[in-house]
C-alpha cells in the first residue's frame, strides 16, 4: 500500500494597470464582472510575462511593455465551474503597472467594451470588490508591493491586506 501525495492545484493569473501617453488607465466591461483591468490565466507553458501580454492582446487589442509588480493576491476560495470546467480552484494573482506601446482599445469575444479613462474616474466605474481592492493597492502602492487574500465566493470576504 502506498500513500499517494497530491499536490494542491492553483491557478496563476497575472493582470495589468495599463497606462497610456496621457496617464489614463484602461478598462474593459466583462459580461459577468462589469468594469475591470485586463488579465487572466497563465496557460501551460507559458511565462507571467509572455501571458499577460497575451491576455491584454486578447481582450482588448493594446500591446503593452510590463513593468513593476504592485500586487500578489490570493484567492483562497474554491467553487463550481463554468463553460466544462467541474471546479474552479484556488488562484494566486500577480499585478503589474504597465505602459501601451501600441494599438487602439477594442472590443472582443473577451470584452463588451475597452476605453481608456482618467484614472480619477476607474473607482467610480467598477462594481466587483477583487477588482476594486486590486485598484486600491495600485492607487496605495509606493514601491512595495501588496499581498491581499480574500474570498470570492460565496461573497467577497477580506482575509489580508498587507505590503511585504
Amino acid at each position: 500500500m502506498t500513500d499517494e501525495v497530491i499536490l494542491p492545484t492553483h491557478i496563476v493569473s497575472a493582470a495589468g494597470i495599463v497606462r497610456n501617453g496621457s496617464g489614463e488607465i484602461l478598462m474593459m466591461k466583462n459580461a459577468r464582472r462589469g468594469w475591470e483591468f485586463p488579465g487572466g490565466i497563465i496557460e501551460i507553458g507559458e511565462n507571467v510575462i509572455d501571458g499577460l501580454k497575451r491576455e491584454i492582446m486578447e481582450e482588448t487589442g493594446i500591446s503593452v511593455q510590463v513593468g513593476e509588480l504592485f500586487c500578489i493576491s490570493s484567492n483562497t476560495a474554491s467553487y463550481p465551474g463554468y463553460n466544462g470546467v467541474k471546479t474552479v480552484p484556488t488562484k494566486v494573482i500577480l499585478d503589474f503597472i504597465c505602459t501601451q506601446t501600441g494599438g487602439v482599445p477594442t472590443a472582443t469575444e473577451e470584452s463588451l467594451e475597452t476605453v481608456f479613462v482618467p484614472e480619477k474616474d476607474v473607482l467610480e466605474m467598477m462594481t466587483d470588490r477583487v477588482y476594486i481592492e486590486r485598484f486600491n493597492a495600485y492607487l496605495g502602492y509606493s514601491g512595495r508591493p501588496f499581498y491581499l487574500s480574500y474570498k470570492n465566493k460565496p461573497e467577497f470576504v477580506s482575509e489580508m491586506k498587507t505590503n511585504i
